[in-house]
């Protein structure tokens, strides 16, 4: 997953520039979709069924790249969510805007009792 958004595609060029800085988020959260999120961030985010962006905890980048330093796991579902087909990285636990998004590597369908894992190190922050 590498897919900057419009939104920090254009605060980066604004930062890197010296047009206007950038203020880092001081936590990222993990989103999932059922459908692709674009660079835009206009995909379906899930809702209902105990769902709730996770905190993501990251390793040091290096060589460009980075992942994820501890698992991140999402509450029980209540309820069904769908299939989950991508992932996105927002800067707020709700609302906020969305920094990177990619697909996953298999859809999941997330059924209610289900718990969906990301494990440390599967998600990977790139730039080339």
């Amino acid at each position: 997953m590498a897919a900057a958004s419009d939104y920090l595609e254009l605060k980066i060029l604004e930062h890197t520039l010296g047009i206007t800085e950038y203020t880092q988020p001081s936590t990222t959260y993990l989103a999932l979709f059922t459908t692709d999120p674009t660079d835009a961030g206009t995909g379906t985010e899930v809702s209902g069924g105990g769902y709730a962006r996770q905190s993501i905890a990251w390793n040091t980048p290096a060589s460009g790249a980075t992942t994820n330093s501890a698992d991140v796991t999402f509450p029980q579902a209540t309820g069904n969510y769908g299939t989950v087909t991508h992932i996105g990285i927002y800067d707020a636990s709700s609302a906020g805007n969305l920094l990177y998004h990619g697909a996953l590597s298999a859809s999941k369908s997330v059924e209610t009792n289900d718990t969906f894992l990301v494990e440390a190190g599967d998600l990977s922050i790139s730039l080339d």
